[in-house]
């Protein structure tokens, strides 16, 4: 079965919405280019979503699997179609905060797709287009550090890593060893001092927890003033009281930019440019392949704009299919600029549990 042009379509063009959902339902659930897990699984769905997906509102009609990629087989994500030809580019992993990670598979194709997009955003935003990266964030099985290496070496840079292991912080806090979280994250905070010292960095991606440790240190807010260009935040939330103070007084030399993400969405998407005085963080998605929506917790109805609720995320290309997943974030409903599917999103901030758990942010 041959594969519908709008999903190979050029990167820098947008698919129209409804034809995209409706040729990414024939690739993913045809016996012929599906993967094993979403052929298996649309036995249980009491739809075809073939016939019966169309529109984004049609996603909610999904139930939300996300909880079985926890024990899927990798191999059953990659659908039929690529055959032998599949560029894996690696497995990732969520962040584990409600139980075992969840796994998804990263290909090619949609790197380089999302890559298009993120460089496209970095240069709306004024990024420098040489000088080098420090990470200082979440590598290993977690999706962030891949995508921030890549945007280093596109746009010139060598990226510098300081690794962290969040799960390993979470799991401090729940166990009530606070102190030796505290630790763990000032040892993160001594590795960043001696890069930020030696080496010419020009954009620093890290957490804003982890950046607000960083702003406890006077001589390192000096260095990154003196030297760093853009700061990228992302993984936990950012209240707007703390962005005006980072970048009005703390970090004033310096271009201070959000993310929101999650490797369930294979992406993250960058804050939306407004003005200096404007205080609302505000997201806007990629559509069509990444969109959210703003439901009420209780009953998953889509709220109001304006009004506050749990962020649905939908991720639909040709090598992924996850729509309907509930995340464990609360936003604000936002009205999306023209084009987009779906919300954008505001003030993003943790649940205080998700799936009877206790969320905990910790430094990640």
């Amino acid at each position: 079965m041959s594969t519908d042009p709008i999903l190979d379509c050029p990167l820098d063009q947008v698919p129209e919405g409804p034809a995209f959902i409706a040729a990414a339902m024939r690739w993913h659930f045809s016996p012929e280019t599906g993967s094993p897990y979403w052929l298996d699984r649309a036995k249980t769905l009491g739809f075809d979503p073939r016939e019966d997906v169309r529109t984004f509102e049609d996603l909610r009609r999904f139930p939300n699997v996300a909880n079985e990629l926890r024990e899927v087989r990798v191999e059953d994500l990659i659908p039929r179609g690529y055959g032998a030809d599949a560029d894996v580019i690696g497995v990732y992993e969520s962040g584990g905060t409600t139980g075992p990670p969840k796994r998804v598979v990263l290909l090619r194709d949609w790197l380089e797709r999302l890559m298009h997009r993120t460089y496209q955003s970095l240069q709306a935003r004024g990024y420098p287009e040489s000088g080098h990266w420090l990470s200082l964030g979440p590598t290993g099985p977690h999706l962030i550090g891949e995508l921030i290496r890549r945007q280093a070496a596109r746009r010139g840079g060598i990226p510098f890593t300081v690794d962290m292991d969040p799960r390993w912080v979470k799991r401090c806090i729940a166990e009530g060893r606070a102190d030796e979280a505290e630790r763990y994250a000032e040892h993160l905070i001594d590795q960043s001092a001696h890069i930020l010292e030696t080496q010419n960095v020009r954009v620093l991606a890290t957490t804003p927890p982890l950046l607000t440790r960083l702003a406890r240190r006077k001589a390192l807010v000096d260095l990154i003033n003196a030297k760093v260009a853009a700061i990228s935040w992302g993984g936990a939330h950012m209240d707007p009281d703390t962005r005006y103070l980072l970048r009005t007084e703390v970090f004033p030399n310096v271009k201070l930019y959000g993310s929101y993400g999650s490797t369930m969405i294979l992406g993250g998407l960058a804050e939306r440019i407004t003005a200096p005085e404007e205080d609302l963080i505000v997201f806007d998605t990629f559509s069509p392949y990444i969109t959210f929506s703003v439901v009420d917790p209780e009953t998953g109805q889509v709220v109001r704009y304006g009004d506050r609720g749990q962020v649905v995320m939908h991720h639909i290309s040709k090598s992924f299919l996850l729509p309907n997943n509930l995340e464990r974030d609360l936003a604000t409903r936002v009205a999306p600029p023209p084009g987009q599917m779906g919300d954008s999103v505001a003030d993003v901030g943790p649940l205080a549990t998700f799936e009877n758990e206790t969320v905990i942010e910790g430094v990640y």
